[in-house]
């Protein structure tokens, strides 16, 4: 058969309509969120809601990952905001020391002789670490002073932490419940950790301040709130690109075949545990970045963001939303965001009951536990159900004839699909 006989693989994009569809809609919020924002529209959204909305979509970035592991390999990894939280406190270090370099440095100017390398690195450290009752630099912030130096920790210290406990698990074949109490334990171990005042990172006091731009203190806050905004927006895009690619092809079938029978998978003879590494070390990147960029909007880490209770509501997010279907994901983890802030903002009305009164602050948690028990019981696609529905979504048809010998195998017009 010829080269011009052979049938064309149609691009990338015409096979997979959906992901256009999800990029032109980002698109167009961002735009229209720029638009109506105070730094560079007619100012209808405050700064504080920009900072809201990119938070939102950092945990929408988070929960990308959480379905890839969970929802297409089905690894229910209850650790993966432990890397979230690794990629803020990664870049958090830098602004810190950045932003209290240029504080000490301004103090000691005034001085009669230049201050010494020495003294400037006392100084800041005496800033940073005097709430703990230290003036000196922890051996893990040698590399803080480069911001390309931090950035690459963004990458490399959640994905390595990932890398070695992922080997661990899976070459010794833990799976199901056991793993997901393994990466919980994890997760509750370094947090413990990170709690404790010699632990190089404050313990309990985490890394403050980090909405302050170190050399941008003239730039107000609404502009810096866009610039940040932008850029989960932009990582957003173009991590659910790469999702969507790893999961259209034949690695996505062969991680989805060992969520539903691992056992047949090895049968087979593929290397589980090296696909089951894979995802579970890329995840990891991915919630680091997200990490990376959310932090820096919230403007401060602390390892309360890193305890295990933070885990399960990522997969609860994944759930809601619709675990297996990428846009599920997003749409669970910007709904649940949402409406979190507006019931525990104080925005949603109090409930008075005569004898007594709901406060929405106090009861939001029972209301998303009810949520997901509500989902897993009567929707187990969640809100991305909805979705197919209202696109029309069908399985694949099964009439025709068989094109293998079992009764029910691949038949003719699943084939052409």
């Amino acid at each position: 058969m010829t080269d011009a006989a052979l049938p064309r693989r149609q691009p990338f994009a015409l096979r997979f309509p959906s992901v256009m569809i999800f990029l032109a809609i980002l698109a167009l919020f961002t735009v229209g969120v720029t638009v109506l924002s105070e730094g560079f529209g007619i100012g209808v959204i405050s700064t504080s809601f920009i900072k809201t909305l990119g938070k939102t979509l950092c945990l929408c970035l988070v929960a990308l990952a959480m379905d890839l592991v969970w929802g297409y390999c089905g690894i229910l990894s209850l650790g993966h905001m432990a890397f979230f939280g690794l990629g803020g406190y990664a870049i958090g270090m830098w602004l810190m020391y950045a932003r209290t370099e240029i504080i000490v440095l301004e103090s000691l100017s005034a001085a009669a002789l230049p201050p010494t390398p020495q003294e400037v690195s006392d100084g800041i450290a005496t800033q940073i670490f005097g709430v703990v009752g230290s003036s000196e630099f922890p051996p893990i912030w040698a590399f803080a002073y480069s911001l390309p130096l931090q950035l690459a920790a963004v990458v490399l210290v959640p994905g390595l932490l990932a890398l070695i406990f992922g080997w661990l698990a899976f070459r010794s074949r833990v799976t199901g419940v056991y793993l997901s109490i393994l990466t919980q334990a994890m997760t509750l171990a370094l947090s413990l950790h990170l709690f404790q005042n010699d632990s190089g990172l404050r313990g309990n006091n985490g890394l403050s301040g980090l909405q302050n731009l170190p050399g941008l203190g003239e730039t107000p806050q609404s502009i810096v709130s866009l610039w940040f905004f932008w850029a989960s927006a932009l990582a957003l895009a173009l991590g659910y690109l790469l999702c969507a690619w790893i999961v259209s092809g034949k690695f996505g079938s062969v991680i989805r075949a060992i969520r539903d029978d691992e056992a047949r998978v090895r049968f087979l003879g593929y290397p589980v545990e090296a696909f089951k590494l894979v995802i579970f070390t890329l995840t990891a990147v991915i919630a680091g970045i997200a990490g990376a960029l959310y932090y820096p909007q919230a403007g401060i880490v602390n390892p309360a963001e890193i305890a295990p209770i933070a885990s399960i509501y990522l997969a609860v997010w994944v759930a809601i939303g619709g675990r297996g279907r990428l846009y599920g994901a997003v749409i669970g983890a910007a709904f649940v965001s949402l409406v979190s802030t507006w019931f525990t903002g104080g925005q949603a009305p109090d409930i008075n009951l005569g004898f007594y009164t709901i406060s929405w602050v106090d009861w939001w948690t029972v209301l998303l536990g009810l949520s997901f028990v509500g989902v897993t019981l009567f929707a187990p696609k969640g809100i991305g159900g909805l979705v197919d529905i209202l696109i029309d979504r069908k399985s694949p048809s099964r009439h025709g004839a068989d094109l293998g010998p079992d009764q029910g195998a691949l038949r003719e017009q699943e084939a052409d699909k």
